[in-house]
């Protein structure tokens, strides 16, 4: 068994830059902690959830996919190689790293993103086994645990207290960082810390089988109520991967960008025409539902909500994924009883 003390996170990722890694972890900014390169002498926290996720390094917020330049009279089309950096991301929550199965499905599933599986295939995921939560995180609501290993290549189990971490390599790419680690890690015996209790909040069934029923049911407006369409849930979210392509050109050159977006903004479905077949914040909250629980269980047999609560803790309103659910898990329930009687 590989052991790490809890308090050489650092000199493990020392170790792993010597190596040649590119360094990602949790680490303090100001108020907030935020997944980020690690570099000497930052402090990476092992103590709650960060603002953001992996995607951000496996997905950018803005890339350039496409290159043309003028030559002459004809446009010249420029490669834009896709490029992977070799990566280690560090401490990151289950929720996470189950989240990277959802975007490995969505950007391979028609086609193969190029620019997508450079990245991936040279990122290493590292996660940490959850033995706290707070009153956001729904992750076994949505058939997800606190010490899961899905998505992960690696996962540091606190041990002893939180004293040491016990590092076990899932995959090859897990074994080569272990490798790499060297002498930061040592051979013992430890037994795992208990995980975080987190009670269930709804019955995920239940709710998927209301959502297949009820795309036009008056509700929808109760549970948009509180929604303002500012997308903050949607680039917080792990899973979240939706985006448009812009083009930005001068007399010599244009440059295709991809760059997020999310379907709780308005302009995101508005047509050339004027129309905009989501015209409301109740229909764009209802997709944003919809599409994580329903219509992607239906397409790819996968959640596309982790439960990591990051869309009720940074929602200006409080609104979350998980609130409508347990309103819809209320009534289904209300229903039921009402059946018996």
């Amino acid at each position: 068994m590989k052991l790490l003390r809890a308090d050489k996170l650092a000199e493990l990722a020392a170790a792993l830059a010597a190596q040649g890694y590119r360094i990602v972890a949790p680490i303090r900014q100001g108020r907030i902690v935020r997944l980020a390169e690690w570099h000497p002498g930052a402090t990476i926290e092992t103590s709650g959830i960060s603002t953001n996720s992996v995607k951000d390094f496996l997905f950018p917020r803005s890339e350039i996919i496409d290159r043309y330049s003028l030559n002459g009279g004809d446009f010249v089309q420029q490669e834009v190689a896709p490029v992977g950096i070799k990566t280690a991301v560090l401490a990151v929550r289950p929720c996470d790293a189950e989240s990277v199965n959802v975007l490995d499905t969505v950007f391979n599933w028609d086609s193969n993103d190029a620019f997508y599986n450079a990245r991936r295939e040279a990122c290493t995921v590292v996660s940490l086994a959850c033995v706290s939560a707070d009153q956001h995180c729904f992750c076994t609501s949505v058939g997800g645990n606190p010490g899961s290993t899905e998505g992960a290549d690696v996962v540091l189990r606190p041990a002893g207290g939180g004293e040491q971490l016990i590092l076990e390599p899932l995959t090859p790419k897990g074994r080569a960082l272990a490798e790499a680690a060297g002498g930061v890690l040592s051979e013992g015996e430890a037994a795992a810390d208990p995980v975080a209790e987190i009670p269930r909040r709804f019955d995920l069934k239940a709710v998927r089988e209301w959502l297949a029923g009820n795309f036009d049911s008056p509700l929808w407006q109760e549970f948009a109520s509180a929604c303002l369409g500012c997308g903050a849930c949607a680039y917080a979210c792990p899973s979240c991967h939706c985006f448009d392509m812009q083009d930005e050109s001068n007399r010599k050159e244009s440059v295709r960008y991809r760059n997020w977006d999310t379907c709780g903004l308005a302009l995101f479905t508005l047509h050339t025409s004027g129309h905009n077949p989501r015209s409301t914040q109740m229909a764009r909250w209802r997709q944003r539902v919809m599409h994580k629980l329903s219509y992607m269980p239906q397409r790819f047999n996968l959640t596309a909500c982790m439960g990591c609560g990051r869309c009720s803790r940074l929602c200006p309103n409080g609104l979350a994924i998980s609130e409508t659910c347990e309103k819809i898990a209320r009534l289904c329930e209300a229903k039921h009883e009402g059946g018996k009687r």
